[in-house]
């Protein structure tokens, strides 16, 4: 059996619907998923919803409804809009299933067993949409750095959890294992809140009944549950079956975390601690992307400034949005969206590079080949640029997506296009098909043309899986996907048989223009 390949995004939180910041995250993580299970790995690919807290059942109060009935809805809500967007994650974890229960008590009382759980009374400011009290370091101008409000002033009896005391071993683990923590500015980032300080303290895992029933009963204490990130963080354990299940161990030691660099504190500090008081191993990294920003503000539910994927859809389509997201942002760095941007990137790239590559090829194949691949006749040097792009073009997608480098993947991908497009602007088929004479010419092209293609289609199918696969059935091989394994098959040439059938269809990535708000 190949090695696992495990993955998970966030658990986002339920007090709103999905805007670009988690389509993003989810996106990303399902071009890994998908090339990963391209290449023949066994793929595990969780994403899910954080329920409790105290956001949920302010959200619910709002509402009119339970706790219980506003996460059914909004967690439905959520589930949804994944499926209408055909991503391809295993599981949907919902904190508050039975099994995400009894592993987070197994969690605290482990941690409690091992004395690192204690009962105090602290005294704070304290962010709501954040869910935790804040230092100078989360502030700017006395207000939240990520919700732009001011917090509240609270004093509150609660259970903590002695994180400081693991901060010199979590110092110690990020220096000896570099790549733990990637990209390497957010690895010196947790660095300098350990170094610095920078407020950390110990980590308020409870609170009172009294006040707040919606969460996890803690184990050692039923009038307190417990509270927000040492529930919600524990999803990605039980995810890989802790505690219970046989192999849990190979799945978790495989197990990556795609996060967003906005709670890169609870992940990349209170996670690693909470392991190390359990006695757990740690998963085998985190991986932290930048904002998307509008305005140069970051897209948050608090801000009020949301892109809604399904909206984008329906403009759209969802492939142009996607693309946009997978090749705009630098993999760490934050990013900007702007719908004329995204028209602009997709016209240019797949309507006019692809798009266009994909339907002179065809149609001159319809028109000179009986809408079938042409044998080919000799081959010479820039037949083997063109073969040599695409061979190229395989191990770099594959490096490039190994490392999370979804932007740096179709940068390498759309110079196999721009190379076959080259090749046939040069080669000029249209023109060859007039002489008799260079008929041997015009199949050995259009052959070339069509092996291009099917390896583009190919690496085309983890970044946008619905266009690939029009793509392989107006290739004639719409099965390819069922035994392709990449980056080889990417590399191979030759594979596309003389004599099948080829269709050519309509325009696989019409123009967009834009569309304004009503």
């Amino acid at each position: 059996m190949s090695r696992p390949f495990v993955l998970t995004t966030p658990i986002y939180y339920v007090n709103g619907l999905p805007h670009i910041g988690h389509t993003y995250s989810t996106v990303v993580a399902d071009t890994l998923a998908r090339y990963h299970r391209l290449a023949g790995e066994d793929v595990y690919f969780q994403t899910g919803v954080d329920e409790h807290g105290e956001k949920v059942q302010a959200a619910a109060d709002a509402a009119g409804e339970t706790p219980q009935a506003y996460t059914d809805r909004i967690s439905g809500q959520w589930q949804a809009t994944w499926d209408a967007l055909n991503l391809s994650h295993d599981r949907f974890f919902r904190t508050t299933e039975a099994e995400s229960k009894a592993a987070v008590q197994v969690m605290a009382q482990r941690v409690w067993d091992a004395g690192q759980i204690e009962f105090r009374e602290y005294e704070g400011l304290y962010c709501v949409g954040c869910e935790r009290f804040l230092t100078d370091r989360d502030m700017e101008g006395g207000l939240c750095k990520d919700h732009e409000k001011a917090p509240e002033p609270r004093r509150e009896a609660n259970y903590f959890f002695k994180m400081s005391e693991h901060f010199s071993w979590l110092a110690e683990t990020l220096e000896e294992n570099p790549d733990f923590l990637q990209p390497t500015r957010y690895r010196n980032e947790v660095l300098a809140m350990i170094r610095e300080g920078s407020g950390l303290e110990d980590l308020c895992i409870s609170r009172p009944k009294e006040r707040l029933s919606w969460g996890v009963p803690l184990p050692f204490d039923e009038d307190y549950v417990c509270y927000v990130w040492f529930d919600a963080l524990v999803n990605y354990l039980t995810g890989c079956g802790w505690p219970n299940e046989p192999g849990w161990e190979e799945r978790w030691r495989e197990c990556t975390h795609l996060i967003g660099k906005d709670i890169l504190k609870p992940h990349g500090i209170y996670w690693p601690t909470m392991l190390h008081a359990a006695g757990l191993p740690l998963p085998k990294g985190i991986r932290v992307h930048g904002h998307w920003q509008i305005e140069d503000r970051k897209v948050s539910k608090s801000l009020g400034n949301l892109i809604d994927p399904l909206v984008m859809k329906e403009r759209y389509g969802f492939s142009p949005f996607r693309y946009f997201m997978l090749r705009e942002m630098s993999f760490g760095l934050d990013s900007s969206f702007a719908e004329d941007a995204m028209i602009e990137r997709t016209n240019a790239h797949l309507a006019n590079a692809l798009g266009n590559l994909f339907s002179r090829t065809l149609n001159m194949t319809a028109r000179y080949s009986d809408a079938t691949v042409p044998t080919p006749g000799p081959t010479g040097d820039e037949e083997a640029r063109v073969r040599q792009a695409a061979a190229d073009a395989a191990t770099a997608v594959d490096k490039h997506l190994r490392a999370f480098e979804t932007h740096l993947a179709l940068e390498a991908l759309f110079r196999l296009v721009d190379a076959a497009n080259r090749y046939v602007d040069h080669r000029e088929p249209w023109k060859a098909a007039k002489d008799p004479e260079r008929e041997e010419e015009v199949r050995t092209t259009l052959y070339t043309c069509c092996q291009a293609l099917r390896a583009i289609a190919l690496l085309l199918a983890p970044f946008l899986p619905d266009a690939a696969v029009t793509m392989l059935e107006r290739l004639g091989i719409p099965d390819a996907l069922d035994t392709v394994v990449l980056p080889a098959d990417g590399e191979r040439w030759d594979a596309l048989l003389p004599g099948t059938p080829t269709t050519k269809g309509d325009a696989l990535f019409p123009r967009l223009e834009l569309i304004e708000d009503a």
